[in-house]
């Protein structure tokens, strides 16, 4: 079953090959100098997936994020509030990793920092000079855009158009305007660190290429990052990384769309942002989830304060279903069974329905497409509970349909509430002696005792449902 991806740098989709035993994965981090938010959340949400999709196919991952902990603002901030820079970025990268941890984002295996890789940093932009692809002027370092022929190639732009339409601040000491910083020379009220060239910092651009290439190597997998950094910053880490080692830097580079307020992109220098404790404060992460990855990732999204609360009603559905499947295997020793009748025609739909969320997710990754998949089959298993069957049969074929939604919609996406998968192996006997007791007082006619015993279940979060087949129950979550 091959995957393919759209490839940002060809413009098309391609099928992935992996040349290796492990995927190499690197993904531009934050800039830590505020705190985290829902902006923060997509590309993080999305690769947690597409990590996990991997793995599920038999892949090994090798994850990389950086935390950009040398920046202007990050500088600008310690110097407003008199603290030192490295300090505000280690605060901020500790309040991101917790916010992702709150939302069920898988660790990167590696999260370089760019004040600890100074000297692979150093020792790239010495190739890049070896190479005359860069040029020292008053202590800066800049890297020749005209020495690069493929220059544009990732963002589809030639460099006679750039240079004609550039809004580049002029700066006496390039050659070309395009032309971008590699080392910057000390400034009063900035961190500096030695260098063949004065004491200075890095720029922004070579601290990705110098921290991938450090642990990922040449012609790496995946490269991934927001639609807003294809250029200037993902054209300009192609340019210093190739033309330091002559190869390719990634195969595939996935953008995300961004994730906007009002039409405006989610970013703290806008100052149009929500934060994630904030969100997490009044919703669950599963459906700060189920939200993000009910779009493609491609595909831009808005954010207003009514939206989760407006999804939250098919999310919720979504987990009573798989509540119900719970209660219904609950403590049951499940054993394989022949099936017939209906059970079989539910069990072949629940194998379509594992297929179709396989394809879904092999054709870049559409876990819109993927969640629809497994509404489809929510419907198709709630029509099944409604006929009542109480066989060996039905238990197995329940069982499976629970194993591919923890599966999928748990173990993948993420979107199932935790309380959801947890089955106590008490709850389905119970319930049913409640169930014979109350069904009894309604056959003596004591429906106060009756509608009593329902309210207070009620009100422990738990719905009794009469039907023509006999009373059934299932989770109301209060959320």
């Amino acid at each position: 079953m091959t995957i393919r991806v759209y490839n940002s740098l060809t413009r098309q989709k391609e099928v992935f090959e992996n040349k290796g035993n492990r995927i190499g994965i690197y993904v531009c981090g934050v800039t830590p100098y505020s705190e985290t938010h829902l902006g923060h959340a997509r590309p993080s949400i999305i690769w947690d997936v597409i990590k996990k999709y991997l793995r599920y196919r038999g892949y090994k991952t090798f994850h990389v994020q950086n935390f950009t902990d040398i920046d202007d603002k990050i500088i600008a901030r310690a110097n407003a509030e008199g603290r030192d820079p490295l300090e505000v970025a280690a605060m901020f990268s500790h309040d991101y990793l917790a916010s992702m941890d709150a939302l069920g984002v898988e660790r990167a295996d590696l999260y370089p920092k760019v004040s600890e890789h100074i000297g692979d940093i150093i020792s790239m932009i010495e190739s890049l000079i070896a190479r005359e692809h860069a040029y020292v002027v008053n202590g800066n370092v800049f890297f020749d855009v005209a020495s690069f022929s493929d220059y544009g190639k990732l963002s589809n732009q030639k460099l006679d158009e750039l240079q004609a339409g550039t809004r580049f601040e002029v700066d006496p000491d390039k050659k070309n305007p395009l032309d971008f910083a590699l080392w910057k020379r000390v400034k009063p009220s900035e961190p500096a660190w030695e260098s063949p060239w004065g004491k200075g910092r890095p720029g922004w651009h070579i601290e990705c290429s110098a921290m991938s290439l450090k642990y990922l190597g040449n012609e790496f997998d995946f490269h991934g990052g927001g639609c807003d950094l294809i250029f200037p910053h993902h054209e300009n880490e192609i340019a210093q990384s190739e033309g330091a080692t002559g190869k390719p830097l990634a195969r595939y580079w996935l953008h995300n769309g961004m994730l906007s307020i009002k039409q405006a992109k989610m970013s703290k220098s806008l100052g149009n942002f929500v934060t994630i404790k904030d969100i997490l404060k009044e919703y669950p992460s599963q459906l700060v989830r189920f939200y993000i990855l009910s779009s493609h990732y491609r595909s831009e999204i808005e954010y207003h304060d009514e939206k989760l609360a407006e999804m939250r009603r098919g999310w919720q559905r979504f987990n009573d279903c798989i509540v119900n499947l719970a209660g219904l295997i609950d403590n049951k020793e499940i054993v394989e069974q022949e099936l017939h009748g209906e059970e079989a025609v539910l069990a072949d739909k629940i194998q379509k329905a594992e297929q179709e969320f396989i394809d879904a997710m092999n054709d870049d990754f559409n876990t819109a497409l993927a969640i629809a998949v497994l509404f489809n089959l929510l419907h198709q298993v709630n029509g099944y509970i409604a006929l009542g069957y109480h066989t060996k049969q039905a238990d197995y074929v329940l069982a499976e349909a629970y194993r591919v939604f923890t599966t999928l919609a748990g173990d993948i996406l993420g979107i199932i509430k935790s309380e959801t998968r947890q089955l106590t192996g008490l709850t389905e006997p119970l319930m049913e002696l409640i169930l014979t007791l109350r069904t009894e007082l309604r056959n003596q006619k004591d429906y106060q005792l009756a509608d009593l015993i329902r309210d207070q279940l009620a009100s422990l979060g738990i719905m009794i449902e009469d039907t023509a087949h006999g009373p059934r129950w299932k989770f109301k979550n209060d959320r």
